[in-house]
């Protein structure tokens, strides 16, 4: 097995996960984190909530992914990746069953922020554990694989948040993903090895993952997550208002624009291995941008377009970031990842609030507007990523 010179003392690596099951823990940790967009209309109707309060209700689950995230950073190595996951998966369970029973928007909200947390912490130290057990010439397609897995979370999800909402109301989905979650758990529990720590040299710690080269990284996932938001969630009123005017259950068909993402994210990390980070970013951003200018249109068709590239663009941008900041901080890959998901998921939060604002009171056009100023500031952090690829003999 390999060894990974200067990071491990004399113990091999842990065999590295199949990138199928990969993509499923990823899938079933983070079902919930977006599903619920796909109902937004539906729950601002229950709550009573304009699509702001109802946006920054449903994605305060990206709250909690930061603050848990940023924990994670700071306590992170002190916690083995096996127990920490499926602990936090199980735990996930009772706040996305308690959903289906939420009387108020506020204990709605809070139970959001809740299940961001235990999301939050299955995610960075899966993410840890990838890049602990992963020889480096492999960890830009483990984390690519991880990506594609939060990909289709994203399109089963919604899909199924559309559908059981539309047949059988919204206390049914919530329940479904809260066996999804106890599913995750177990599929961590059986494929996870038992004590999944590596022994390490002396570690930088928190400290190891500061500098302004993992901030540029941090920035474009803040970047990254607050135009993903931005787009995915206030686009659903775009749908379902004249002169598109669809259903909820058509409404949920249209998340199949996620599909091509599935197919192609996980090119991202032979991308950017061969081409150079740097490129591999930007290939994301333009394609994102091509779909933000499609999303202006009244045409079905062509806003279906847009959401399709948007979606794998945002996707292939964060698969390569992903995996640049954990290569750029070596040892303090542990305390790098939780880092750049707090900056992620605070951008989530805050483009939700700030977006929804913007959708209130000026439209969708001039959110189009905003959100593409995001994606050029996350093409100009990009410019400390390298511009070449890695060569190999």
């Amino acid at each position: 097995m390999a060894i990974m010179t200067g990071e491990i003392a004399r113990v091999p690596l842990v065999p590295r996960l199949g990138a199928t099951v990969i993509a499923l823990i990823a899938f079933f940790t983070l079902v919930d984190l977006f599903a619920a967009q796909a109902i937004l209309p539906f729950l601002a109707v229950t709550y009573a909530a304009s699509p702001s309060e109802i946006g920054v209700a449903v994605n305060a689950s990206t709250a909690g992914m930061a603050v848990g995230a940023l924990l994670t950073a700071l306590f992170g190595a002190r916690i083995d990746r096996r127990a920490g996951i499926v602990a936090s998966l199980m735990i996930l369970t009772v706040p996305s069953a308690l959903l289906a029973v939420a009387p108020t928007l506020g204990l709605f909200t809070a139970l959001r922020v809740v299940q961001g947390l235990c999301m939050s912490c299955a995610f960075t130290l899966t993410l840890a554990h990838l890049g602990e057990t992963s020889a480096p010439e492999h960890q830009a397609s483990a984390f690519a694989a991880y990506i594609t897995g939060n990909v289709a979370s994203n399109l089963v999800g919604r899909l199924i948040a559309a559908v059981t909402a539309g047949l059988y109301g919204t206390s049914v989905a919530f329940v479904v993903f809260a066996v999804m979650n106890l599913l995750g758990a177990g599929l961590a529990a059986a494929t996870i090895p038992a004590g999944a720590r590596l022994e390490r040299a002396a570690s930088p710690g928190i400290r190891g993952a500061l500098g302004p080269a993992l901030f540029a990284g941090y920035g474009i996932g803040f970047l990254i997550l607050f135009a993903f938001i931005g787009v995915f969630s206030y686009v659903n009123f775009v749908l379902m208002r004249p002169p598109l005017g669809l259903g909820m259950m058509s409404l949920g068909a249209v998340y199949f624009v996620f599909a091509p993402s599935i197919l192609l994210t996980p090119l991202a990390g032979a991308a950017a291995s061969r081409f150079g980070p740097r490129n591999a970013l930007y290939v994301g951003l333009v394609v994102a941008m091509i779909g933000l200018w499609l999303l202006s249109s009244q045409m079905l068709s062509l806003v279906i377009a847009g959401m399709v590239l948007v979606g794998l663009g945002t996707f292939f941008a964060q698969a390569t970031a992903t995996g640049q900041v954990s290569r750029r901080a070596g040892p303090a890959r542990s305390a790098a990842s939780g880092l750049y998901l707090t900056a992620y998921f605070a951008g989530g939060l805050i483009g939700a609030a700030i977006v929804g604002t913007v959708f209130d009171r000026f439209g969708w056009a001039a959110c189009l507007l905003l959100i593409a100023a995001a994606l050029a500031g996350a093409g100009v952090l990009g410019l400390t990523f390298p511009g070449r690829g890695v060569r190999r003999a």
